[in-house]
């Protein structure tokens, strides 16, 4: 843990030191399916119960600032962290996507649980958190068992296992490319790997 710690905050503040590093398979990125989404996208997997990605937050925002505007990019919660929890918030997600409130809901989330360390117990305690966030508690209620939001949560687990995704935070690019971020140096380096990827034809 004290490693992606470190590694996340060199992400954060380290100089890009190289104009075009050459990027390598099983290096930089692995190749986890055979063929491309019909359109470029960018997908993070992440979690709330997880400390890196929270930490990986700043380094996204960036890299959603200079995506080109084909490229649509797309966060799917997993459910294999938080015990019980975990399917809750991937559906608390589904929901604050639904009703577009994510960019207020999330950073809530992120709050209570990584900084706060007190995290939900129950679907109240989300409720009252999504409140906290400006969204009515009715919109909620209306929402979270709605088959709307059932789909998402399927379409979310579909893409955790056909991507094979163990762990979080993890960026595919394309549906086919899975970023490895050991080597990486800094942020400006991890978007170029990730631009590197979206531009690749093979």
């Amino acid at each position: 843990m004290k490693k992606m710690f470190v590694l996340l905050a060199g992400l954060l503040i380290a100089p890009f030191l190289q104009a075009a590093p050459e990027f390598k398979e099983n290096v930089n990125y692995e190749v986890i399916r055979q063929t491309n989404t019909p359109k470029p996208e960018v997908m993070e997997f992440f979690s709330y119960y997880c400390p890196h990605c929270y930490q990986f937050e700043p380094i996204m925002a960036e890299l959603k600032k200079q995506l080109p505007a084909d490229v649509a990019f797309k966060r799917t919660p997993v459910a294999f962290l938080g015990k019980e929890m975990g399917p809750e918030l991937q559906r608390a997600y589904a929901v604050a996507d639904l009703l577009k409130a994510e960019e207020k809901v999330t950073p809530v989330l992120f709050q209570r649980i990584q900084t706060e360390r007190n995290p939900p117990q129950n679907r109240a305690d989300v409720r009252a958190l999504f409140e906290q966030a400006g969204v009515d508690g009715k919109d909620f209620d209306g929402a979270i068992d709605s088959f709307a939001v059932t789909g998402m949560v399927a379409q979310y687990d579909r893409n955790t296992g056909s991507m094979n995704i163990r762990a979080v935070p993890s960026t595919v690019v394309n549906g086919k490319y899975l970023v490895k971020t050991e080597g990486i140096k800094s942020t400006e380096e991890f978007i170029a790997l990730v631009k590197f990827l979206l531009a690749k034809k093979d």
